[in-house]
């Protein structure tokens, strides 16, 4: 009786953790993240002396369209900001390559197994998403500083953090646009970058279907950034050139989704008991052609060098899209996570073991 009593206790242990966020996980990835952001800070400081460096010798291409930017001591929030865009950026490419190479194929090197490489995929989101918080958090200080000449300390501060962290309100110049995709980048990456800690309570199918959608989080954080981003202004051959950068994962992200890691997301008429499968199949066949025809407009951007942001001596196009082609497109993508997470969801996928065992007691 006993023994019985016990293992009730156990399964009922097991089942309140299974019901928790892993903060055990959370915390274990945070100390495995931590040699890999000290290698971005560092990073982020090097890219804030050149920025600096560039204000300050009058090569910055910033001080051209913006000529108040031009004092560097005054504006080095400013500039601390834009590095640690910088240094965001390169972290989110770093760890969308670690998830690619852990979900497809991976070269065969030895110290490249699957643990490895998931673990620095989860390091590196982390750090990412650290970077992307200073890259705001910095443009946030900045603006309070800015606005304590029109404004109380108070109302100086609700005004920046109006301007800087709720999406759709600066209303000024390209920030128009520019900051509400990096919000919703940030906003993005946290549910979906931490849908990991939450796999006992979702299931594996779900947060592993979820977190592909990641990948709209770097589109947005690259739109942000080399469109809008002020270090670029003017700067068309480096501009193309990180555009250029941007092939190797789209040749990757479509490798992954041609050879993918899992035999059950390869794209098949039929599925293992030979029944059809209209939706998968419709919805993987338009990712894979999603993809090639980002890398034809990857393509284009780079034989042509216009990709819709400013142009060096030369009429740049006007703000595109408008914010409400941005709300529809968010409103789009909030759809199909949730007919994806109601898909997925654990309940419905435990139901017909369920109704099959009932019709084996009767």
């Amino acid at each position: 009786m006993s023994e019985q009593a016990d293992a009730a206790a156990s399964a009922a242990r097991g089942r309140v953790r299974t019901g928790r966020f892993d903060w055990p996980g959370l915390q274990a990835d945070l100390r495995g993240a931590v040699p890999d952001a000290a290698i971005a800070l560092v990073i982020t400081g090097a890219v804030f002396a050149w920025l600096y460096a560039r204000v300050e010798n009058g090569t910055s291409a910033t001080i051209r369209v913006m000529p108040m930017l031009a004092d560097a001591p005054e504006f080095w929030m400013y500039w601390l900001c834009q590095a640690f865009g910088w240094s965001g950026l390169l972290w989110a490419y770093i760890t969308v390559l670690f998830g690619l190479l852990r979900s497809g194929p991976r070269p065969a090197w030895g110290w490249l197994t699957v643990p490895r490489v998931e673990k620095l995929h989860r390091t590196t989101s982390l750090t990412t998403i650290g970077l992307m918080f200073m890259h705001a958090f910095m443009f946030f200080a900045d603006q309070v500083r800015a606005n304590q000449q029109d404004h109380s300390w108070a109302g100086g501060l609700l005004t920046a953090f109006a301007d800087v962290f709720v999406p759709g309100v600066y209303s000024s110049g390209t920030g128009r646009i520019a900051i509400l995709l990096g919000l919703l980048a940030l906003y993005l990456a946290i549910p979906l970058g931490l849908a990991f800690y939450l796999r006992q309570r979702t299931g594996s199918r779900m947060w592993r279907a979820l977190h592909r959608f990641i990948i709209v989080v770097y589109i947005l954080s690259v739109w942000h950034t080399l469109l809008y981003g002020t270090n670029v202004w003017y700067d068309g051959p480096f501009r193309t050139l990180v555009w250029a950068l941007q092939l190797p994962l789209a040749g990757l992200l479509l490798l992954r989704l041609l050879t993918p890691a899992r035999p059950s997301e390869r794209l098949r008429l039929r599925g293992p008991g030979r029944e059809s499968r209209p939706l998968p199949l419709t919805a993987r066949l338009a990712g894979r052609l999603a993809v090639v025809a980002a890398l034809l407009g990857l393509l284009a951007v780079i034989a042509t060098g216009a990709d819709g942001g400013r142009r060096p001596g030369g009429e740049s196009p006007g703000l595109w899209p408008e914010q409400w082609v941005i709300w529809t497109g968010l409103l789009v993508l909030t759809l199909v996570l949730v007919a994806v997470a109601h898909r997925l969801r654990p309940s419905a996928a435990a139901r017909p073991s369920g109704s099959q065992a009932g019709g084996r007691r009767r």
